[in-house]
C-alpha cells in the first residue's frame, strides 16, 4: 500500500491548489477549504484515494503487464524518468505524438526505423554511405530517440497509464478512454476528477508533491514485480518437487511389474509340466492299444494267405 502519513504530505505541499477563481467545480468534494484565494485539497481523501490507486497498480504490475507514465512538463520531466526507469516501465517526458496509442502501429515502425539505423552501425552498411546520408540518419535518429526512446520496449498498448496533469496532457487522455485503458492521474483543484478513472487529488505544480506521490505509486508496483517473481520462484520450486515425488514411484510400479512377470513366467512351466504327468499316462495306454489292435489285424490277415498259399502248392504238385 502506500504508507505515506498526513504529515509528509503537508511536508510536500500535497495539500495547496490553485488560485479560487481557476477552480473546477467537479472538484468541489476534495476540497477542504479556501484560505487566502486559495484552495486547500483534503489530504484525508488524498490518502484515501492515493490507497486505492496503488492496489491497482500492484495488481497490474503482479500480472505482468506495463503501465505508461506521461509528464511532460518541466517540473515532472526529470523525476518521472528516475523513478519510471528504475522500474522499467514506458515513459513519455517529451511532446506526446497524436496518436501514439491509438494508431500505435505507425509508433511502432518508428521504433523499428530507429533500431534499424542501429542495426546498420553494427553491420557495417553505415561505412558505406557518403557523408550526407550519415547526417541526416544522424539526426532521424536522435529525433526518434528523444520522442520514442523511452517506449521501445513497449511492444504492445499498455494496461494503464499514470498521468501528471490530465490539463497539459488532455490528448493522451482522451487516447487511453477511447481505448478503455485504466487512467491515473493526479488532479489538482483546476481539473475535472470525473474525467480519470483513479484521481488522486494532489498538487501537480510542485516537485515535491509530484516525487512524493510517484515514489508512492513506484513503489507498489516495486512490490508487484517483487510478487511476481516470488510467485514464479514458488511454482518452480513445487514443480521440482512433484517431479522428484513422481520418480520413485514409477521405479516401485516398474519393479512390481517385473516382478509379477516373473511370477507369471515361473508360473507357466510348472503349470505345463503338472498337465503333462498326469494326461501322460491315458494317452501312453491308447497309443499301446492301437499298437495291438494293428498287430492282431496283420496277423489275420497272415493266416488267411497261408491255407491258400499251401492250396495253390498243392495243386501244382498234382
Amino acid at each position: 500500500m502506500s504508507k505515506v502519513s498526513f504529515e509528509k504530505l503537508l511536508e510536500a505541499g500535497v495539500h495547496f491548489g490553485h488560485l479560487k477563481r481557476k477552480w473546477n467545480p467537479a472538484m468541489a468534494p476534495y476540497i477542504f477549504e479556501e484560505k487566502k484565494g486559495i484552495h486547500i485539497i483534503d489530504l484525508n481523501k488524498t490518502i484515501a484515494h492515493l490507497d486505492q490507486a496503488c492496489a491497482a497498480m500492484k495488481q497490474i504490475a503482479k500480472s505482468g503487464k506495463k503501465i505508461l507514465f506521461v509528464a511532460t512538463k518541466k517540473q515532472a520531466k526529470e523525476i518521472v524518468s528516475q523513478r519510471v526507469a528504475e522500474i522499467n516501465m514506458p515513459f513519455v517526458t517529451e511532446r506526446w505524438s497524436g496518436g501514439m496509442l491509438t494508431n500505435f502501429q505507425t509508433t511502432r515502425k518508428s521504433i523499428r526505423k530507429m533500431s534499424a539505423i542501429d542495426k546498420m552501425k553494427s553491420d557495417g552498411t553505415w561505412e558505406t554511405l557518403n557523408k550526407r546520408e550519415r547526417l541526416f540518419k544522424t539526426r532521424q535518429r536522435d529525433k526518434l530517440e528523444k520522442n520514442f526512446g523511452s517506449i521501445v520496449d513497449m511492444t504492445r498498448q499498455p494496461a494503464a497509464i499514470f498521468i501528471v496533469d490530465i490539463l497539459k496532457e488532455h490528448i493522451s487522455l482522451n487516447e487511453a478512454k477511447r481505448l478503455n485503458i485504466p487512467t491515473f492521474a493526479m488532479v489538482d483543484t483546476n481539473s475535472n476528477p470525473k474525467l480519470v478513472d483513479f484521481p488522486i487529488p494532489s498538487n501537480d505544480d510542485a516537485t515535491k508533491s509530484i516525487t512524493l506521490i510517484l515514489d508512492a505509486i513506484c513503489g507498489a508496483i516495486k512490490e508487484g514485480l517483487e510478487d511476481r517473481k516470488n510467485t514464479k520462484e514458488t511454482d518452480k520450486q513445487e514443480g521440482s518437487e512433484e517431479a522428484t515425488e513422481a520418480k520413485p514411484t514409477t521405479r516401485k510400479r516398474v519393479g512390481n511389474v517385473k516382478a509379477t512377470t516373473e511370477e507369471t513366467a515361473v508360473a507357466e512351466p510348472v503349470e505345463a509340466e503338472v498337465v503333462t504327468e498326469e494326461t501322460a499316462k491315458p494317452v501312453e495306454a491308447e497309443v499301446v492299444a492301437e499298437a495291438a489292435a494293428v498287430a492282431e489285424n496283420v496277423e489275420a490277415e497272415a493266416t488267411e494267405e497261408a491255407p491258400s498259399v499251401e492250396a495253390s502248392t498243392e495243386e501244382n504238385n498234382d
